[in-house]
């Protein structure tokens, strides 16, 4: 009988402090799962420090590891989704390299896929990471949820930790997204999924990848994806301030027919109302150019990643 087998891909970049590790607890996973195969895809983006030598050190010793290098660092939006596509077993499961993400949880994810469902997603509805850091993020999930398209439920607490079936691997294939929002995808695609909540742990060791820049990135990623509202919301209040604006136009012509000589209309409201105005015309600019971006970042068609070398693949690039 020929075991079923699982892909575990886990994107890294400078992470030699956690590689290792994350190893040894997957490897430890599948010991107490007999019943299944398993390889594990480590996709690393030009890592600087000795991330690199670590996994050429756990290929060479064991034949499961199998490793991706990137040329250069394509970012953690393009880099894990490559890995995922390149996973050729019968279910696919997403796990970053600085363990926040409980390699443990695979079993319970292995438990619902064999019950039915396509996709599970592994949520964080709590965590021990920074308190204000975790707000921002749950105002941000629920934003997007709240503006997303009605025909969109998207999963909020959900950062692509989780296993997705073979079949859903194949869709992500057909789709040849070169930026794609794998939270949104799973929304949009409509599999049957279901959610395993857990508590997120702190890093034990290195410092997170993301900035500013990265999180604002994934950010409008989400609602220029999946949103039409943003755009709408223009039209909508471009017109609602245009009225306001004739009604205190209407208002103090009124006022000034009526008391000539002591009503003075003064220049503040006008100074005041010019750089309300400016905001909001700039506000709406820069969101329309997100948009614009999103749409030229497709247009270009670039390719997801560029490997620099393949180890343990049965092809070679």
């Amino acid at each position: 009988m020929q075991l079923k087998m699982i892909s575990v891909v886990t994107p890294c970049c400078n992470e030699e402090d956690n590689v290792v590790a994350v190893y040894e607890r997957v490897k430890q996973v599948f010991t107490k799962l007999p019943s299944y195969g398993y390889e594990h895809i480590f996709i690393d983006n030009a890592s600087q420090d000795g991330t690199i030598g670590q996994l050429r050190a756990l290929a060479a010793k064991d034949q499961n590891v199998k490793v991706i290098l990137n040329t250069r660092n394509f970012g953690h939006i393009r880099s894990p989704f490559y890995g995922i596509l390149q996973a050729q077993g019968d279910a696919v499961v997403l796990l970053v390299a600085d363990l926040q993400d409980p390699p443990e949880l695979i079993k319970a994810f292995i438990q619902q896929w064999e019950a039915g469902y396509k996709v599970v997603l592994g949520v964080k509805p709590k965590s021990k990471e920074n308190r204000l850091m975790f707000f921002v993020r749950k105002c941000y999930y629920y934003l997007v949820s709240k503006i997303a398209d009605a025909d969109t439920r998207l999963v909020k607490n959900f950062t692509g930790f989780g296993l997705y079936d073979q079949t859903v691997v194949k869709v992500f294939r057909m789709l040849d997204d070169p930026y794609p929002y794998l939270r949104g995808l799973i929304a949009e695609l409509g599999f049957k999924y279901c959610e395993i909540s857990f508590e997120q742990p702190l890093r034990q060791h290195g410092v997170t990848k993301n900035n500013f820049y990265t999180l604002y990135d994934l950010a409008m990623l989400g609602i220029t994806s999946h949103s039409k509202v943003p755009l709408r919301l223009a039209t909508m209040l471009g017109f609602g301030l245009a009225m306001i604006s004739v009604l205190i136009a209407l208002g103090f012509l009124i006022a000034k027919l009526l008391l000539w000589q002591y009503f003075a209309l003064g220049i503040a409201p006008i100074v005041i109302g010019l750089f309300f105005f400016a905001a909001i015309e700039l506000f709406f600019i820069g969101l329309l150019g997100e948009y614009v971006l999103s749409i030229h970042t497709k247009i270009m068609h670039r390719p997801l990643v560029i490997e620099a070398e393949r180890i343990n693949f049965k092809d070679k690039i």
